[in-house]
């Protein structure tokens, strides 16, 4: 058992050592590193927050995206810690110009 976790917590180290492109092709984005950074500029003029219509329409035209590729450039900030979800419904980003 604790050699799994020394294994899990070893695997973690490696991943926080990875660049944005290398998390990318690990986790089967196929989002382009342009299309996240399109994202990113475009989810700060909506205070960070992703919510309800108003916010995913916003993000959308401005970055250029689909409503799928939002949603996915989305779970993929979820997913490497770049994105937290909120209480009641919806998600805050908290990397690039969003970071604390």
């Amino acid at each position: 058992m604790l050699k799994r976790i020394v294994l899990v917590i070893a695997g973690l180290g490696a991943l926080a050592g990875c660049d944005e492109e290398s998390m990318a092709a690990l986790g089967g984005a196929t989002s382009t590193q342009e299309q996240r950074a399109d994202y990113l500029a475009a989810v700060a003029t909506t205070d960070c927050v992703l919510i309800d219509q108003r916010q995913y329409g916003a993000v959308e035209f401005q970055a250029g995206l689909t409503r799928e590729e939002t949603i996915e450039i989305t779970q993929f900030y979820l997913a490497f810690g770049g994105a937290e979800r909120l209480e009641g419904g919806g998600v805050k980003i908290t990397t690039g110009p969003c970071a604390a």
